[in-house]
């Protein structure tokens, strides 16, 4: 047997671990995951070729029936095609189906509004951004558009978190984020955990600043720390009742975590990628929660975060595991949809 965990991890056909584990043997292969499609729908190809060799044969075929389609009313047609090509071979199972015990979940998305000098240095950066992205792609070689603005959307996102964590500094101290922080410390730390995701380890420091300031008890994770390190980390959240925090960054901690302790859950920056958010969230809403689990995604008003979740929304083509990242976004977006993410 060979049965993989997470088979979302071996999406990259040219990866070394696809590699490695298609010259694995096995009279039978399993692949196991939540969220089979992250990147698009060549990550389907990926994994059913592990676990199915042969199956769609050549790539280049492939990625001319699926990948490459763009018309909405195609993309429906060819989506359905795959699914029926797949369904023998995929056993769907959601918690609804096997969890009947679970208590309830809420996911809300708290809308604020940035602070007078954030916003002032948000608009400034956005409006020289976009200028910037304009010219491009009005000159002979626009090529370098989508990498500026690859850039542009980092340093916005940022800002919206705090503008401590723009690298060139000098750009103020203000975040209506932070100053959230202090807010759940206060009111609502005290009756339950927390878990604290964002993509910005940078900004799980400057959240851990806020916590030691009300002197609660936290722990934290990120990618650097190795497995004693994640499980200490798990072990003291789960059973040391001071322990009320998790910071978690949500690339490391999206995946294999139980906490269960936790019924509270705050995003503190949308990232492209809904499903990971959903894994994210899911760390505590999983077999054992007894509580009702709230779910928060914090999003500031008239910025990016607006634009992003609204684009990525529009761009759902497969499923609700449909996951979209920088570069990716770039590859699918047209010169209209990418000036008005700095509108």
């Amino acid at each position: 047997y060979l049965i993989i965990d997470e088979s979302q991890a071996v999406k990259n056909r040219n990866s070394k671990r696809f590699e490695v584990l298609s010259m694995v043997k096995a009279d039978y292969r399993v692949a196991m995951t939540g969220t089979p499609v992250e990147n698009g729908i060549q990550d389907i190809y990926a994994q059913m070729s592990l676990v199915n060799p042969g199956f769609f044969g050549d790539y280049r075929n492939f990625n001319k029936a699926y990948k490459g389609v763009k018309e909405v009313d195609m993309v429906q047609e060819t989506t359905s095609s795959l699914q029926k090509m797949i369904q023998p071979f995929i056993l769907r199972r959601t918690k609804k189906q096997v969890a009947l015990d679970l208590p309830e979940k809420t996911e809300t998305i708290l809308y604020m509004d940035m602070l007078p000098e954030q916003r002032k240095i948000y608009d400034k950066v956005r409006k020289i951004f976009k200028g910037e992205i304009e010219n491009n792609l009005n000159s002979a070689d626009s090529t370098k558009s989508k990498f500026l603005a690859i850039e542009a959307l980092q340093k916005l996102r940022q800002l919206c978190n705090s503008p401590i964590l723009m690298k060139d500094g000098g750009f103020g101290h203000e975040s209506i984020k932070l100053d959230f922080i202090d807010e759940i410390m206060d009111e609502v730390a005290p009756n339950h955990k927390i878990l604290l995701f964002s993509a910005y380890t940078s900004m799980l420091k400057l959240v851990a600043q806020r916590i030691e300031n009300k002197g609660i008890a936290y722990v934290y994770l990120d990618g650097k720390m190795n497995q004693d390190q994640r499980q200490n980390a798990v072990e003291r959240f789960q059973n040391e009742d001071e322990c009320r925090v998790f910071l978690i960054s949500l690339k490391a901690g999206g995946t294999g975590l139980n906490l269960t302790a936790a019924d509270y859950v705050y995003i503190l920056d949308p990232w492209w990628n809904p499903a990971a958010e959903a894994q994210a969230i899911d760390r505590c809403y999983r077999i054992g929660q007894e509580k009702h689990v709230m779910a928060y995604k914090i999003v500031c008003r008239d910025s990016v975060e607006e634009h992003i979740l609204a684009l990525q929304e529009s761009k759902k083509r497969i499923s609700e595991g449909l996951i979209l990242d920088e570069a990716n976004l770039m590859k699918s977006i047209s010169k209209d949809e990418l000036l008005k993410l700095f509108e």
